[in-house]
């Protein structure tokens, strides 16, 4: 099996900028060409996208390369969390860890009902046989979990400073200007408002055809966590996002559907760009992008028209 020569940790901190300590194991099956079983895949992916796609390539069959790769997406990544909380609190306070399991268990559930599907009518053939080295588990040490959280904390802090950072300032400038670049003072009548506007409609029947929601899953194709960023910006907060005024935009059904969307819509930017370097083909990688949209739409959609029929608001 061959070797990898690519810094692998330095990639993945770089561009996603978590959960270093917590991958240390599995990163270092990636960069000894070791295969991997798929739990240890999702494993992966609930700390980082990037890093659990470059493990892809760890897999024998090209088959089972591409469909992982497709799937990967499909599970909760910690970039995804802050969306979780913020919701969660504002509208599911009473019920928020029956929400959170549910999110958790639908991206599963969605997983494996994509590979079924993708088995039977797009990767035929046979798995290969899987063998792996079992490793040795130890209790960690006080300083190795020290060093783990100061890595997590630091790589949060700099990423913190440095993707979440710019977004809100081109969020902002987005929402202060019109297109002939004059300041405006309702935000309705800048150029990210038209921007929102246009896309709105696509998400209209999901329930929150809002624009400055339609805004924020755009922006947050640059890293996830900017969803809170955008509409916190957009809501003329200063950080935080009081629940009145995602209530104002939302309801508890919606905001279902919101999540719902949230946890199946293509990853970040940096997640895309592991794929395209993985598939070695921009036009598959456009398939899968497209194949997650709709996928995150569809079932989106179900959530919030399944409420209806059950009386939910």
């Amino acid at each position: 099996m061959r070797k990898l020569v690519l810094p692998i940790d330095v990639l993945a901190n770089n561009l996603m900028g978590i959960g270093k300590g917590k991958t240390d194991y599995l990163l270092s099956l990636i960069r000894e060409g070791k295969q991997m079983t798929l739990g240890q895949q999702l494993r992966l992916t609930a700390y980082l996208s990037v890093p659990a796609i470059m493990a892809t390539r760890t897999l024998a069959s090209e088959r089972d390369r591409k469909m992982t790769m497709i799937l990967t997406p499909f599970m909760s990544c910690s970039a995804k969390l802050p969306i979780y909380g913020v919701f969660i609190s504002a509208f599911f306070a009473d019920n928020k860890a029956a929400v959170m399991m549910f999110l958790y268990l639908l991206g599963i559930f969605i997983a494996i009902a994509s590979g079924l599907l993708l088995k039977t009518f797009v990767y035929n053939g046979q798995p290969v046989p899987f063998v792996m080295e079992l490793p040795a588990y130890r209790l960690p040490t006080a300083r190795n979990i020290m060093l783990h959280m100061w890595s997590k904390a630091k790589d949060f802090l700099y990423k913190a400073f440095t993707v979440i950072f710019v977004a809100s300032i081109v969020i902002w400038l987005l929402q202060s200007f019109d297109t002939r670049f004059y300041m405006v003072d309702n935000p309705e009548n800048s150029m990210l408002a038209g921007i929102g506007s246009f896309i709105a409609p696509f998400f209209a029947p999901l329930g929150f055809g809002d624009w400055r929601a339609a805004t924020a899953l755009v922006t947050g194709l640059t890293a996830k966590e900017v969803v809170i960023s955008t509409l916190s910006v957009l809501m003329g907060g200063d950080g935080d996002i009081p629940g009145t005024a995602l209530q104002s935009i939302f309801t508890p059904l919606t905001a279902l559907s919101f999540l719902t969307f949230s946890l199946l819509y293509p990853p970040c930017i940096a997640a895309l760009a592991a794929i395209r370097r993985e598939m070695n083909s921009t036009v598959e990688t456009f398939y899968i992008m497209s194949y997650q949209i709709i996928t995150s739409w569809i079932v989106a959609f179900i959530v919030y028209n399944l409420g209806k029929i059950l009386g939910f608001k």
